[in-house]
C-alpha cells in the first residue's frame, strides 16, 4: 500500500510516498527506512522501487523528492544543494517520529548513488538513524571534483554575478537527452550511457525527472566530502552494496572508501558479480540479489528486542 504524505523542511513542504506493508497492524510500533534517490532522480525511480521492495518485507518505507526537485518545494528549482539534500533526510526522520505505528529507535536510511552519500554524511550527527544501507554509493562532491576545473568554479562565480544582474538562471542538463547525442559530442562513457538508458528512455523516465540542473549548484556540489567524519561518526551498523562492473562514476570506488572509513563495528560490504552502476538501480538480477542482503541487514541492525 502507497500513500503521498508531505513533511516540512525549513519553510517549504516536501513531497514524499509512503509504502505501508500489506495487513500492517497499526497498533504495534514498526521499522522504517528512508530511501533517498539519486541526483537528478525522483522518489518515483529508483529510490521507490526500494521502497516498494521493503514492504514487501514488512518495513514501513518513504521515498521523497529532494528540496528544489520534483513535486517538493523550495526555492530556487533544480537545486542541488548537499546541505539541503542532508536536511530533507533529517526533516524525515521528523516525520517518521509522528507516525504512530513507527518505532522511533527503528529508523533507517538507505540511500542510492549520490543518495547513497547523501545518506551516510546524514547518519554521522543524525542520531536517530540507527542503520545505513548504501547502494552503489558515490561521494557526490569527489565525482565533481574529479571531472570538474578551476575554471568551472570561475564560470558559477560568472554566472552568479550575471544572475545578480537580472540574468536568467542558467539550467543545464545531467546527461546527454539520448545516447546518441551524447556519442556525437564525443562522449561514449559506459557509466555516462547508463545513465542515459535508465533516466531518459522508457525503461526508468519519470516526467518529474527533468534532467534540469542549476548549474550555480556546482559551487556547493565540489565542496561537499559526503564521507568526511565517517572514521569518528559514522557508528551505526553499515551496509555497501556495489557491482563489480566497475564504471568511472566511481560507486565501487567509493563504496569500499565509506566501507574501511566509517567508524562502525557492525559492518559489510557486498559486491554483486557481474552488476553496473546502473544495475542496482533496477535491474530484477541485481536488485533482488541487493535486497537479499539488505532485508536480513535491517532485520538485524533495527530488531525491537
Amino acid at each position: 500500500m502507497q500513500q503521498s504524505v508531505k513533511f516540512s523542511n525549513r519553510a517549504w513542504e516536501v513531497a514524499a510516498d509512503l509504502y505501508l506493508p500489506d495487513n500492517l497492524d497499526k497498533t504495534k510500533k514498526h521499522t522504517a527506512i528512508i530511501c533517498v534517490h539519486p541526483g537528478s532522480s525522483v522518489k518515483e525511480q529508483t529510490a521507490g522501487l526500494y521502497a516498494a521492495k521493503l514492504s514487501k518485507e514488512g518495513f514501513i518505507a518513504i521515498a521523497f523528492d529532494a528540496s528544489f526537485q520534483g513535486e517538493s518545494g523550495g526555492m530556487p528549482r533544480y537545486l542541488e544543494d548537499p546541505v539541503t539534500r542532508v536536511e530533507d533526510i533529517r526533516c524525515a526522520v521528523d516525520y517518521l517520529t509522528t507516525v504512530d505505528f513507527v518505532g522511533s529507535e527503528r529508523i533507517g536510511v538507505l540511500g542510492i548513488c549520490a543518495g547513497g552519500g547523501y545518506a551516510a554524511n546524514a547518519a554521522l550527527t543524525e542520531r536517530r538513524i540507527k542503520a545505513v544501507v548504501s547502494v552503489s554509493p558515490t561521494n557526490i562532491g569527489r565525482a565533481y571534483r574529479e571531472n570538474s576545473t578551476i575554471a568551472t568554479l570561475e564560470a558559477v562565480g560568472r554566472q552568479r554575478t550575471a544572475e545578480a544582474n537580472g540574468a536568467a538562471a542558467l539550467i543545464t542538463p545531467w546527461t546527454p537527452a539520448s545516447a546518441a547525442a551524447a556519442r556525437q559530442a564525443g562522449l561514449t562513457d559506459a557509466d555516462l550511457l547508463e545513465a542515459i538508458d535508465y533516466y531518459r528512455t522508457s525503461r526508468g523516465e519519470h516526467p518529474n525527472a527533468n534532467n534540469q540542473l542549476r548549474f550555480t549548484s556546482i559551487s556547493s556540489i565540489m565542496a561537499f566530502d559526503a564521507f568526511h567524519l565517517a572514521e569518528y561518526l559514522l557508528t551505526q551498523p553499515l551496509l555497501v552494496i556495489v557491482g563489480d562492473r566497475v564504471g568511472s562514476f566511481g560507486a565501487y570506488r567509493d563504496g569500499f572508501e565509506l566501507y574501511n572509513k566509517a567508524a562502525s563495528k557492525d559492518k559489510s560490504i557486498h559486491t554483486v558479480k557481474g552488476a553496473g552502476h546502473y544495475d542496482l538501480y533496477d535491474q530484477p538480477a541485481a536488485t533482488t540479489e541487493a535486497v537479499g542482503k539488505i532485508v536480513p541487514f535491517l532485520q538485524k541492525a533495527l530488531s525491537a528486542e
